[in-house]
């Protein structure tokens, strides 16, 4: 079973996962990444190293809802390789409730 990125992600997407992942299978997006379920194999490296808590095992029953999500956009949003910082305020957006509602948006991330 593959992990999840779930809503947590939202204009935080730090990428301190990036640095941990064995197989690469983080994809970004234009506010929040992504996790190829093709490609994890669920080692949950990324897990504790998020700071934003937005990662979750895809058998756990928070992460239902964020499968199919994770698994289109992965396939659409590039792989990202290196560690970046998309947003400076990300740390004013740590835990803010209803984040897919009000700004989840399915563009790629920009280069």
């Amino acid at each position: 079973m593959t992990h999840v990125v779930t809503d947590a992600c939202i204009r935080c997407k730090y990428t301190d996962c990036i640095d941990v992942c064995p197989v690469e299978c983080f994809h970004g997006g234009e506010v929040m990444l992504a996790i190829n379920p093709v490609t994890c194999i669920d080692c949950a490296a990324c897990v504790p190293v998020c700071p934003s808590k937005a990662i979750v095992g895809g058998s756990k029953p928070e992460a239902e809802r964020w499968l199919a999500l994770n698994a289109s956009m992965a396939a659409v949003w590039p792989q990202i390789t290196e560690r970046r910082q998309d947003f400076a305020d990300a740390d004013a957006y740590r835990g803010l409730p209803g984040k897919f509602e009000q700004l989840f948006s399915d563009r790629p991330q920009a280069d």
